[in-house]
């Protein structure tokens, strides 16, 4: 007996480093196009509209998926789940790399998009093995998964121009299956709820305006950190003419730092409570929108705004996930996957915006002015719902 009490506290141990690595990989995986957008649109003469679309197409499905797949963690366990998903991915990696136009593209991409779901399946996993007390921190420093769109911007061009374009989704490969083995072998089982609930008492939490309130934040949060990550290489490149190797290395600085600071929102969220960082975040975001509209011709001033904005998205998106567990304890992971999509929705509109508003007006301010909108209107409603409501029970908001 004590024999296997001492297998399951090393496999506790692991598990939060593996399943951020994990989910850095699946990251990886998740922007693998997007410091390839601009190769691509030479390749096969694409407009900023369909370079847009072959970026943000994987973002649709890992976003869509997190629902059910935070679901499917609660029901059937984060160890086996995590590893089916880390299995299919080498699918759509092996036939991206065969991929020889436009539209075979775009439909590996689709799939490629399961990558984006290991975050519903991570936070859950880690959050149902976390006392309540160390949940922000430990929630924190798991999503610095996030850092795998970084490994993407800075590893894939490099890859690709050493080994060929192909190269780089089957490189990709070797991450994942390593990463499948640790997670199968070496992470914890997750305990049986004690009532296994049906799919339509898991949806029960859409009854709820905390759902709809948090999930706002986070399209607005972490839909900023996922476009800023895709999309940013493609934007540099297009502003300032840069290759797309140094534009992948500049894009990645603004992935690490708003990765460094998810720790700091959700330690920052269980010292202070998450809706005085949300105050500050929202109200940061707004400002560094409008400095980013009026004075990007500035290649000085976009990096200053976009690295503050990034720490700003990346502290929000902690003290975001601080909540879900503090308000939903029982059914985190229906509410962890509802968040998680609109999170990833997030970053898959913003993109095709940006091409559309460049291709229609030969400029990008119109798309960073709404992003100010946006933010601002999450600073007010955050104000008048958790000014004084953030640590009363969630169901006494039920609409």
């Amino acid at each position: 007996m004590k024999v296997w009490e001492g297998l399951f506290m090393n496999k506790q141990k692991a598990l939060l480093p593996i399943t951020t690595f994990a989910m850095m990989f699946s990251f990886a995986v998740w922007a693998v196009f997007s410091p390839l957008a601009s190769t691509f649109q030479q390749m096969y003469g694409l407009t900023s509209t369909q370079k847009s679309i072959l970026v943000a197409i994987p973002v649709l499905l890992g976003s869509v998926m997190r629902l059910p797949l935070g679901i499917w963690t609660d029901r059937i366990g984060g160890r086996r789940l995590f590893s089916l998903l880390l299995l299919f991915l080498v699918i759509p990696l092996v036939g991206a790399g065969f991929a020889d136009s436009y539209a075979m593209l775009l439909f590996w991409a689709f799939f490629i998009g399961m990558a984006g779901t290991s975050f519903a399946i991570s936070v859950t996993f880690v959050s149902r093995l976390t006392p309540p007390e160390k949940q922000g921190t430990a929630l924190g420093i798991n999503a610095m998964g996030n850092f795998g769109t970084a490994v993407a911007a800075f590893s894939v061009p490099s890859i690709a121009a050493a080994f060929g374009v192909p190269w780089a989704f089957w490189g990709m490969i070797i991450p994942v299956v390593v990463m499948l083995v640790l997670v199968w072998f070496f992470t914890p089982d997750m305990p049986k709820p004690k009532q296994q609930k049906t799919v339509r008492e898991s949806l029960s939490v859409l009854k709820y305006k905390h759902t709809w309130t948090l999930s706002l934040f986070y399209f607005v949060t972490f839909g900023a950190f996922v476009a800023f990550g895709i999309y940013l290489p493609s934007l540099l490149v297009d502003l300032y003419g840069l290759t797309p190797v140094d534009a992948g290395m500049r894009a990645a600085g603004f992935t690490v730092l708003a990765t460094l600071a998810r720790p700091v929102g959700g330690y920052l969220g269980d010292k202070i409570g998450a809706e005085r960082v949300l105050t500050f975040v929202y109200a940061g975001m707004t400002i560094g929108a409008l400095v980013i509209a009026f004075g990007m011709e500035n290649i000085w001033v976009m990096t200053a705004a976009c690295l503050f904005v990034a720490v700003m998205s990346g502290l929000g998106n902690g003290a975001v996930f601080k909540l879900v567990p503090q308000l939903f304890p029982a059914e985190t992971g229906a509410v962890t996957g509802l968040v998680g999509a609109w999170g990833g929705l997030g970053g898959f509109f913003p993109p095709i915006v940006m091409g559309i508003i460049k291709d229609a007006t030969g400029s990008y301010v119109l798309s960073f002015l709404l992003l100010s909108l946006f933010t601002l209107i999450c600073f007010l409603l955050n104000r008048l719902v958790f000014g004084k409501k953030a640590g009363e029970p969630a169901k006494r908001f039920a609409s």
